[in-house]
């Protein structure tokens, strides 16, 4: 089979290229739930990690510990409604939030480098709303971080692991096939997304809600517990069908280099 050229990457934000074991949400989903009167913790926040808000809600209402406490204060199952009442008390959170955690993750721009001078368009996508993402990518320009094009889930019809924000990347930069793209994430719905449109899919560990560590946590583990809480996230990514799986960004241009030599098979 003919060499893919690459032509257009598209990248995750919150624990991909930003807010480095991907907090900003997690903080938000807890307060939301808890002025209604229901504890969530950390780890139950995370599972959705990726999903538009408004799915992530309704997952973690799914979950029988977060069911029975809502029915038990309410005397009532939870309903659709109550998604929706929560997500209206997590949006304002989650903006405060977010604004707090836009500091792009260790070597980013030097990651991104080599691509844009092979003429690789950077794209992007998030589980964000636009009113929260507008906000992040003003700090990230500041800080040196600017992609080509940006999507929010509220701008498509659903969001991951649906395909229509990395299509409408693809669209509005000209890119085409999708063998020609890369989506890159730290969550099952990223690559969940890109493998639904066709792309090649990497995932992201290290940096992202999997591991869900910031910097100066990542720093404090044993050399064994880091190396156990990455082949979990690994594991993880993989059997959702991830393509390539990397602790940091640092490692994508050497999968580009293994793609465009053609010595990994495309859908592989």
């Amino acid at each position: 089979m003919q060499p893919t050229q690459i032509k257009l990457v598209i990248f995750d934000w919150a624990g991909t290229t930003i807010d480095h074991g991907c907090f900003a949400p997690i903080s938000a989903f807890i307060k939301a739930f808890k002025a209604c009167g229901v504890e969530v913790t950390p780890q139950q926040a995370r599972g959705p990690m990726g999903l538009h808000k408004q799915d992530h809600i309704r997952s973690l209402f799914q979950l029988d510990e977060i069911a029975s406490q809502w029915e038990a204060l309410h005397q009532r199952p939870w309903s659709e409604d109550d998604v929706k009442q929560i997500y209206e008390t997590f949006m304002p959170l989650q903006i405060e939030e977010a604004k707090l955690y836009t500091e792009l993750v260790p070597g980013l721009c030097a990651s991104l480098a080599p691509l844009k001078e092979r003429g690789i368009k950077i794209g992007s996508t998030t589980g964000y709303p636009r009113v929260v993402a507008d906000p992040i990518l003003v700090s990230a320009r500041e800080q040196g971080y600017s992609p080509d094009f940006s999507m929010c889930a509220d701008e498509v019809p659903a969001g991951r692991p649906a395909p229509w924000m990395i299509y409408r990347n693809m669209e509005t930069l000209g890119v085409y096939p999708p063998r020609a793209v890369i989506k890159v994430g730290d969550t099952v719905p990223d690559i969940e997304a890109g493998l639904n449109a066709g792309t090649w899919t990497v995932g992201l560990t290290q940096t992202g809600s999997e591991v869900g560590l910031s910097v100066s946590e990542l720093e404090a583990l044993t050399p064994e517990e880091k190396q156990q809480r990455l082949q979990a996230a690994e594991t993880k990514l993989k059997n959702a069908g991830a393509h390539f799986v990397i602790p940091t960004l640092e490692g994508l241009s050497a999968i580009i280099d293994q793609i465009e030599a053609g010595s990994v098979p495309y859908g592989c």
